[in-house]
């Protein structure tokens, strides 16, 4: 039987609005997109889950896709929870998306209203709920009238199947589009999804300003750029690694590419009293509309380092300066 730590709400962990709603997410969330699959360690998966509530993360983010094999996140997820978590349930925001390609047939993916309300129901009965907390579409469809998919978050709100709605990886002007069109169905987009990190500036350029303008929240994901920026690829990349894998999203290339920045930016970071991943994961957070930082981890004790970030103080304007000579948006 887990007994939650009963000082997990002592000021360990800052919660901040999200945009405009009632609404207070963990300053640091955690993503299960990569080890809760059925191919990783299930008693490491639960350690990572009971430690990060008792240090006050209170947002667990999957996917429909995630895993491998798709949907196993969900499922270990879920039986988790109800072994787990079942007394502590409205302690907890759930979150899912669907979008990627889920199953076969033309309605496996994209987001057809067909697609995404036979996503969500799916991903409830792997999660062992009856509801989710928010519920994203998590790519846009160029193919099916964006409405439609628009109409189908509103439709999982008014079923009771989530309680908020959010999007991820829109670009800017579809994203305008959609949050617009979501508020005249009387659902507000809460939150927004984007990959961001010192390597991966973009959303500063127009999408974060817009959402705060606009009351919406922002949770990035990779803030460390699938393990970038972090000492583990400073001198070349170590074997059993990420980017050693000939799948997946990280790849040889991409570090290659970025060697001489992220060797820059360690410099900074040294200067700074902090390793290069404390760096950059203060530096999101220290973002103006950055609501929380989503991250992995793959053992408790990755969960504890990326954590320790929280007692840092924010980043002074020299730091700030260096790193915007480092890596410019």
């Amino acid at each position: 039987m887990f007994s939650p730590d009963c000082q997990r709400y002592d000021g360990r962990m800052p919660y901040r609005r999200c945009g405009e709603s009632g609404l207070k997410l963990p300053a640091i969330s955690l993503g299960c997109w990569h080890n809760f699959g059925h191919v990783d360690d299930q008693n490491e998966a639960r350690a990572i889950l009971r430690r990060a509530f008792d240090q006050g993360v209170t947002h667990f983010d999957l996917a429909n896709n995630y895993g491998p094999p798709p949907g196993s996140a969900e499922e270990n997820v879920g039986r988790l929870l109800a072994e787990d978590f079942a007394c502590h349930r409205d302690e907890l925001i759930i979150s899912t998306k669907s979008g990627y390609l889920m199953w076969d047939g033309p309605y496996g993916e994209w987001g057809s209203r067909k697609q995404m309300l036979s996503s969500l129901d799916q991903s409830l009965r792997r999660l062992r709920l009856d509801y989710v907390d928010i519920f994203y579409h998590h790519r846009p469809d160029p193919e099916t009238p964006l409405e439609e998919s628009m109409s189908a978050l509103a439709t999982a709100v008014q079923q009771g199947k989530a309680l908020y709605v959010g999007l991820s990886n829109y670009p800017y002007k579809r994203l305008k589009q959609a949050v617009r069109m979501l508020q005249g169905m009387g659902v507000p987009c809460l939150i927004y999804q984007p990959s961001y990190s010192i390597l991966n500036r973009k959303p500063e350029a127009k999408i974060h300003p817009w959402l705060e303008a606009n009351g919406v929240g922002s949770i990035p994901y990779s803030p460390l750029a699938q393990g970038m920026l972090t000492p583990k690829y400073l001198d070349g990349i170590p074997e059993g690694s990420r980017a050693a894998r000939s799948e997946g999203f990280l790849q040889k290339e991409q570090i290659d590419e970025q060697l001489e920045t992220l060797q820059a930016l360690n410099r900074i970071a040294k200067d700074a009293g902090m390793p290069l991943h404390h760096l950059a994961l203060r530096w999101v957070l220290d973002q103006p509309g950055v609501t929380s930082a989503l991250i992995g981890a793959r053992n408790v004790a990755q969960l504890d380092d990326s954590l320790d970030v929280l007692k840092l103080e924010p980043l002074d304007q020299d730091t700030l300066e260096a790193i915007d000579d480092a890596a410019p948006l």
